[in-house]
């Protein structure tokens, strides 16, 4: 397929990136400073600027799938989903945050006590960017949310998949690596079982 990717020198961008690579697709990776994306089989580095609606979308046109894989605070949601909108994009994949993700029923991790600080500002704007979505009628988007801690590590391609509860293993950890979730994304490219939903992704 013809997958665009907003985002592509990021942390999580660059490993989605890679795993369209290996799999053979045709990518246009897309970020503010293209030199910064590792050169790779099929993968097209393109200048530009997510806050350029118009430009976006002519970037995005074309494509079978849009990724956007930039941070909240660094982005404006309705741009974002404008731009996806205008380029009649056949999909529209979020790389998310865990912040809007559930501990129980109707409490989102973002509103815990314990939730860090330092990030409440980004997960908010991120639950707001998933709302945002979910009001949607023509836009085939799909919101994918990482585990609470999102890092550096293996692609194992072992991970369980949930919906919209915080995904936790035995020892009580919450966690994805940044190569595990763009396995996760790319199977959903490939294998679509999330359309018009969010879902998660952790150990």
């Amino acid at each position: 397929m013809k997958v665009a990717v907003a985002g592509a020198s990021g942390r999580a961008g660059s490993r989605i990136v890679a795993e369209l690579s290996r799999r053979g697709h045709t990518v246009t990776a897309i970020a503010r400073h293209p030199e910064k994306i590792a050169r790779l089989p099929n993968v097209t580095p393109v200048q530009g600027e997510v806050f350029d609606q118009a430009g976006l979308a002519r970037l995005w046109e074309g494509h079978d799938v849009a990724v956007s894989s930039i941070l909240f605070l660094a982005s404006d949601a309705q741009k974002l989903i404008g731009a996806a909108k205008d380029s009649r994009v056949g999909r529209y994949l979020v790389v998310g945050g865990a912040g809007s993700l559930e501990v129980a029923p109707g409490v989102r991790l973002v509103t815990t006590p314990n939730f860090p600080a330092e990030y409440k500002a980004e997960a908010e704007k991120g639950g707001a960017f998933l709302d945002l979505l979910r009001q949607e009628k023509e836009l085939n988007w799909t919101f994918i949310s990482p585990s609470a801690l999102f890092i550096d590590g293996e692609r194992t391609g072992k991970f369980r998949v949930g919906a919209d509860q915080l995904l936790v293993d035995a020892s009580g950890r919450s966690w994805i690596s940044f190569e595990d979730f763009a396995v996760a994304l790319v199977d959903e490219i490939e294998r679509p079982a999330h359309l018009r939903s969010r879902f998660t992704v952790g150990y």
